[in-house]
């Protein structure tokens, strides 16, 4: 079974005074504060969540 790609990501703004979805997303990437970082397997539910925050999140390739 071919092993799925990983993405780092990582909080780098507060959601405070931002749209109500957003706090929703960054909790189901698992993110909830300032410079909290996860590896997530690159899925398109994953892509989605991150395109929908990327303002408030960085993102790392991993291989």
């Amino acid at each position: 079974m071919p092993e799925m790609k990983k993405v780092r990501v990582t909080q780098i703004a507060s959601v405070l005074g931002r749209k109500p979805g957003q706090k929703e997303t960054l909790v189901g990437l698992g993110l909830n504060k300032i410079r909290a970082t996860r590896e997530l397997e690159d899925t398109p539910s994953v892509r989605g969540m991150i395109n929908k925050v990327a303002h408030l999140i960085k993102v790392e390739e991993l291989s």
